[in-house]
């Protein structure tokens, strides 16, 4: 097999048919093997009935498998296990692929020879954005796009996203599995949803291990985003979980602390804080939300001390 897209889902069956019939939709694919892998991360619904039902009728290869440990690193680590291709690709089940997808990342690892690959991400909102977003926040929700033409990719400052990227099995060499202890555990507007960054810490990795990623401008997604996800609680959890989990993969502090947290996050705080006021003052709270996400990146960081979260991620 030369492909396998693997989408992970849990409790969003309504979501599976669209994405699927877009999948079905490839052109260009003719001359290669290739198939859906749908992991059900313990889900509750009718997420496998509506899989084996679109099986029927779907004119390409869907297959459905099972993973009882909740995560979405532990998903997208079964639907590596159930698959034996040399390119595997993950997309979300939120997520529309344009018809020439697939052959764009066929293109790019057959003219470059990388160890991974990603596209654009065009946001869809059912509904004007508020005008708290601003431009340069829309990454938060999903949207990639790093220009029209193809670029070697840093692994740090720049890498795709989770919900559109693609590896060759060799990267898996290189890194291995996802860490299961990073990534979201659920769906929704949960605190545990929004935990992120298992991908971001996968390429990160790879980079440093000499592995290649380039960005492919023609494998384009488009996902449409929800409700509780225009709303600023949001974009705050998003913040506090980063700041919460971000210790985990930094070495033990061993400064100065007051209730359990160095002191110098205190004065980082304190500084952001400032910073929020000011741009609230000076031009108006659509304009300083950037600025109150950083506040709760730094309050997430000080809770990850004080309740020892550092240790159980670590651990």
């Amino acid at each position: 097999m030369d492909f396998s897209v693997i989408v992970c889902t849990y409790n969003r069956a309504a979501n599976l048919p669209g994405c699927i019939a877009h999948l079905a939709a490839q052109e260009g694919m003719e001359n290669l093997e290739w198939e859906v892998v749908v992991v059900d991360n313990n889900s509750t619904d009718d997420t496998a009935a509506t899989i084996e039902r679109l099986a029927q009728d779907a004119p390409i290869n869907l297959r459905y498998t099972f993973e009882p440990v909740q995560g979405l690193s532990s998903a997208r680590n079964r639907g590596i296990r159930e698959s034996d291709s040399t390119y595997l690709i993950f997309i979300d089940d939120d997520i529309h692929v344009t018809p020439q997808w697939l052959r764009a990342y066929a293109d790019v690892f057959a003219t470059r020879d990388c160890d991974a690959a990603g596209g654009p991400i065009l946001v869809e909102s059912p509904k004007p954005l508020p005008d708290w977003i601003q431009p340069e926040m829309m990454g938060f929700l999903g949207q990639l796009d790093y220009g029209e033409e193809p670029a070697a990719l840093d692994g740090l400052n720049r890498h795709p996203f989770g919900g559109n990227m693609a590896f060759h099995r060799r990267a898996l060499g290189l890194v291995g599995d996802f860490d299961p202890d990073l990534g979201r555990k659920g769906v929704g507007a949960s605190a545990d949803e929004l935990f992120k960054g298992e991908e971001t810490e996968y390429f990160r990795q790879l980079a440093a291990r000499g592995g290649s990623i380039w960005y492919t401008p023609g494998a384009v997604v488009k996902h449409r985003i929800l409700p509780y996800q225009l709303k600023r609680r949001f974009f705050l959890t998003i913040h506090y979980n980063e700041g919460y989990q971000s210790l985990a993969l930094e070495p033990p502090y061993q400064g100065r602390k007051f209730l359990g947290a160095p002191l110098f996050l205190y004065a980082q705080t304190l500084r952001a804080v400032g910073r929020y006021g000011w741009k609230t003052l000076a031009n108006g709270p659509d304009h300083s939300m950037r600025q109150l996400m950083t506040v709760a990146y730094f309050v997430g960081r000080i809770r990850a001390f004080m309740t020892g979260r550092t240790q159980d991620l670590a651990s």
